[in-house]
Formats: C-alpha cells, structure tokens, sequence
C-alpha cells in the first residue's frame, strides 16, 4: 500500500494531464511511470493490470507516477497513435530532476508506449527496470528493446490472450533473443492473476 496518494495536474505537449502519484512509505528509490491501456477502448490510469504494477512499484520503494494519456479523463488533447502519448510521458518524466532513477512500466497500449520511451531515455543510464505487460504488438510497431535492456526488462505475456497473440510477441521478441514469461492459461486483463502478476513484477524490481 502507498503512504500517500496525491492527485496532480501536470501539462505536457498535448495540454492539461490529469495524474496520481503514489509514494512509498521512507526514502524512495527514483520514480516508476506505468501507462495505461488504449485510450479508444476505456484504458485509464485506473485500470487493474496498471493499478497491479503500480503497488508493486510502491512496495519495492519507488514513487509511482500513473496518468491519463490525452483525451482520457480530465486529460486534454485527442489520441495520437502513440507518438503524442510517448511525448507526453517524457514531458513528465522531464519534469522530475535529471539524476531520478527510473522504472517504466506499462500495460498493452501503454507498453508500447513504454518501448518508445525506453528508446529515448536508455543512454541517459536513468532507466534502472523495464516492465511490460500484455504488450501491443499486432496494432502498433514496437521498437526493440536496446541490447543492453534486456537484462533490465521483464516481459510477460497471457498464454491465452485474444487481445494481442502470444505468438505475436513472440516474433516481436524473437529477433531480439528477449526472454517472454508466458503464464499459462491467461488472457490478456489477468483475470484472477493479478496477486501473481505482483508478485511477479517485485520480483524482477529486487533482481
């Protein structure tokens, strides 16, 4: 559980940016930024599988930053495919100071997302974790991983998904030689996973 929970209005290219900021009990460890889902099919900053990976971000001791992508609650702007939604998460990673150690995390849509971020800030050397969940690869052209991420990401993916096919992220990953964790017999929200995602996700964060 965090020890505060604050609600923010920050800006970034697309306008205002609605946001939570959870905050872990003593000192933290850098800031987590998870994205959520596709904006177009009711992802939000409070959806389940972002909510999972934020608790677990907090309980490993970092600050835990979630946000509305444009045109999502009381965020303002309209869906941009990705580029805009990618600009505005470095906006507000910017806005934190430039030695902040960094997680960044993301779910479907928002792991996308996080791929393109990671391309952007992996030679700052700020990017301690990597964390992506169910991510869209069938819609959206995720970039590779940088070499030298790997050891720092972990990919995990529903065996059962009708969202975006394991075997999908499979030929996405297979280039790379980048390890998938596949959970048997799971779709793509993690019905009656999530405990397990959690744990999971702490896991990779002490490694």
């Amino acid at each position: 559980m965090a020890a505060t929970t604050q609600s923010l209005t920050l800006h970034a290219g697309g306008g205002r940016v609605e946001a939570v900021l959870d905050q872990p009990h003593g000192l933290s460890k850098g800031l987590a930024v998870v994205a959520h889902p596709h904006p177009l099919f009711g992802g939000t900053m409070d959806n389940k599988v972002v909510q999972t990976l934020a608790r677990a971000c907090v309980a490993q001791g970092w600050e835990c930053l979630r946000f509305n992508f444009r045109g999502v609650g009381e965020s303002e702007g309209v869906y941009d495919e990705g580029h805009g939604e990618t600009e505005d998460l470095l906006r507000l990673v910017s806005q934190w100071p430039t030695q902040t150690p960094l997680v960044l995390a993301g779910f479907s849509f928002g792991a996308f997302v996080a791929c393109q971020a990671v391309q952007s800030l992996w030679p700052s050397e700020r990017v301690k974790k990597i964390l992506l969940v169910g991510t869209a690869v069938t819609h959206f052209s995720a970039p590779p991983l940088p070499p030298d991420a790997h050891e720092s990401a972990w990919v995990v993916h529903g065996e059962s998904d009708d969202t975006v096919a394991l075997s999908a992220v499979m030929d996405w990953a297979r280039p790379q030689q980048l390890p998938v964790m596949v959970l048997p017999g799971t779709g793509h929200f993690f019905h009656g996973q999530l405990p397990l995602l959690k744990s999971l996700a702490m896991r990779h964060l002490r490694a």
